[in-house]
């Protein structure tokens, strides 16, 4: 009978960003890509709250393939249901690694924005409750919570930080019922989720992206 096995091996991981991480940076970004993107195209949009004093992070998903077959585009994900706890656990040590590398180029005020696009959302949330970094404000774009973590034992950690969920209003993947449950889920487990709906469709749009990120600025 055969046996399965696992290893743990040094890799190469990429991520892209916008600005430069140093003593004068106010605002960090750390923005995980949905299912099917590369981190070099999913940034783009990201341009819109680019400054002097923003540094933006966009770390690629560890699993690559082509998208719609051998033809297709490169295209990456996070995890699949095949061996889904030792990817969650690589996925996590790989963005400690980047929080902790960027973040010690910067001053210990900065502000920290965590935000995930569609499967992106759960990939921050298991990597926040899995290791508990600070932050200022977690935002979830156009993706859902994980149904499977109980978050009320963690409540004194969020009680201080913002929690956003933002959705166009034309999103095909989320319709009322699932954002019904999305409302339920968070309601049940006590936690504290600001609503920004926005004109538009599955994506990451610039126009809602820079009013949110000048809404932080101004102390949302």
């Amino acid at each position: 009978m055969p046996s399965n096995h696992t290893i743990t091996i040094p890799r190469t991981a990429h991520y892209s960003t916008l600005g430069q991480a140093g003593p004068g940076t106010r605002y960090f970004w750390i923005a995980c890509h949905g299912y099917g993107q590369l981190a070099s195209k999913f940034i783009r949009p990201f341009e819109a709250i680019a400054a002097d004093d923003t540094f933006i992070l966009a770390p690629e998903g560890l699993s690559r393939f082509y998208w719609g077959g051998f033809a297709g585009e490169p295209a990456a994900s996070w995890m699949t249901r095949e061996g889904r706890l030792h990817e969650i656990a690589d996925y996590s040590n790989y963005l400690t690694t980047l929080y902790d590398l960027f973040l010690a180029q910067m001053p210990a005020r900065v502000h920290i924005i965590l935000l995930g696009f569609s499967q992106g959302c759960a990939t921050q949330m298991r990597w926040v409750m899995r290791t508990f970094p600070a932050f200022h404000h977690l935002i979830f774009w156009a993706g859902s919570i994980p149904e499977d973590l109980d978050y009320r034992p963690r409540l004194g950690y969020f009680s201080d930080k913002g929690l956003h969920v933002a959705y166009g209003n034309q999103d095909p993947f989320l319709t009322p019922e699932r954002i019904a449950r999305q409302r339920e889920l968070i309601q049940a487990n006590g936690l504290q989720v600001r609503e920004h709906p926005f004109e538009g469709k599955h994506n990451v749009e610039e126009a809602p992206l820079k009013r949110m990120a000048d809404w932080i600025r101004q102390g949302g």
